[in-house]
């Protein structure tokens, strides 16, 4: 079901009426910034209501001020519902939250719009759902006007059609949707806490392979190295300066500009493209073979190592052969080992140690952004086994690591359904697709609801 089809499908006894008709609504414009001569307040900003369901006392609120007359428009009450009214995208716009608990002093922020429903037509835990809808909100993603930023003009708000069934049908829906999406909620959460621990197991091994190698039986010794300890006697510690080639950054003097991208052009490596230990190009940061030859130094080959030089520091990835030719990006930088001594599979896995990537960073430079560049990548000290050694660990960790990857993939799944699952439930009940449990409403009611 899309856009207003449910309309012509509610049940008996159900309208279908603009927000305007049932709701009273709002636009804030409570900004931030305090100013001398007004009331301290506690501000619900925009990420508040975009990560919340609920808006409730117990959530860290901004301390701000607001005038009187500000507190007396804006200020929030039980029921209220407040919704996104701005974003980067279309379709992420109109997000709800209901208020469950309220303060005098607890103000709605800038960028959001509060709906106060008319509790002789609708409650607010309906109205709540309503907006979850994607058939209903779906208009207002549609109206949502803009190039970079998108907003949804104050008219179209009040325009927009919900379904509106009777209160105590309203509640009994409301009430069901409260129970089956906890229950939902509560799987995906036991779920993430899977995945949490998948992600720590995966770590864990890493880490024990790429700094103590994998015969627990070899006699250590002091790295040196303060995060490190010990490590195998037989292994080295080096700089990495002393493993590579040379390491290069993107081209900084001739810095590709948005005109210059085409697409299905070379593709150009930036920090973005380097996903879980892989380079994940877009088709869009591509140019053309003329800009690609004036840029040579830059081209990359199979076994260099990518990595973010700012942004997410840490993040890097193994150039494969099918990548050969593709070009080091300005935030990136570039480790051209020398492969007698190093496996770059082995470094990356190295490099995604967190300890490495949290040393990274606290050496790096940067007025707004932290930076690496090649001299402090150079520095880096790492510990170098044999060669053979080197690919062993690569290849248990690989094949470790895949059993916990298959895991992990099919966990995400799950809750990918769910989500879907959850949303779909919503969409149905406000819509009257759905009949609601016996025990929630009268008979009456329940006639009104096939």
């Amino acid at each position: 079901m899309s856009r207003l089809d449910w309309v012509n499908a509610l049940p008996q006894r159900w309208e279908a009426k603009p927000l305007r008709a049932v709701t009273d609504y709002v636009v804030s414009n409570v900004d931030k910034v305090p100013a001398d001569g007004e009331v301290r307040v506690r501000l619900c900003n925009y990420t508040d209501v975009y990560n919340n369901e609920f808006i409730t006392l117990d959530l860290d609120f901004m301390e701000a001020t607001a005038t009187q007359a500000e507190i007396a428009r804006f200020g929030l009450a039980v029921d209220d519902v407040i919704i996104t009214k701005d974003s980067e995208s279309w379709d992420d716009i109109a997000v709800p939250a209901l208020v469950r608990e309220t303060a005098p002093d607890l103000v709605c922020g800038y960028h959001l719009a509060i709906l106060r429903p008319r509790k002789q037509h609708i409650h607010g835990a309906f109205l709540l759902r309503c907006l979850q809808a994607k058939p209903v909100r779906v208009q207002l993603e549609l109206a949502a006007n803009g190039v970079t930023r998108f907003g949804i003009p104050k008219s179209d708000i009040g325009s927009l059609r919900l379904p509106v069934p009777p209160l105590n049908v309203q509640r009994a829906i409301a009430d069901y949707l409260d129970r089956e999406t906890a229950r939902i909620d509560a799987l995906i959460a036991a779920k993430e806490r899977l995945l949490a621990l998948l992600a720590e197991k995966r770590r864990a091994l890493i880490t024990r392979a790429v700094t103590r190698g994998l015969d627990p039986n070899a006699p250590m010794k002091d790295s040196g190295i303060p995060w490190l300890g010990e490590i195998p006697a037989h292994w080295e510690i080096r700089q990495l300066k002393f493993v590579a080639i040379n390491l290069q950054t993107g081209p900084f003097g001739t810095q590709l500009h948005a005109g210059e991208y085409i697409t299905g052009g070379v593709p150009v490596v930036n920090p973005a493209h380097l996903k879980a230990g892989k380079i994940v190009t877009d088709e869009r940061m591509t140019i053309d073979d003329v800009t690609a030859e004036r840029l040579a130094i830059h081209r990359l080959k199979p076994g260099d190592l990518v990595l973010a030089r700012r942004g997410e520091i840490g993040r890097c990835a193994v150039v494969e052969p099918a990548q050969a030719g593709w070009l080091c990006g300005t935030g990136s930088l570039r480790a051209r080992l020398r492969r007698e001594v190093a496996n770059p599979y082995y470094l990356a896995l190295m490099f995604s140690h967190t300890l490495v990537s949290d040393t990274l960073v606290l050496e790096s430079v940067g007025s707004t952004m932290d930076n690496l560049n090649t001299e402090i990548l150079g520095s880096c000290r790492l510990p170098i086994p044999p060669l053979d050694e080197q690919q062993a660990i690569v290849e248990h960790i690989t094949e470790e690591t895949a059993r916990l990857d298959a895991l992990r993939a099919a966990t995400e799944r799950s809750i990918a359904l769910l989500k879907e699952r959850r949303a779909a439930l919503i969409s149905a009940a406000v819509t009257g697709q759905i009949d609601v449990p016996a025990c929630a409403a009268s008979t009456a009611d329940r006639e009104a609801v096939p």
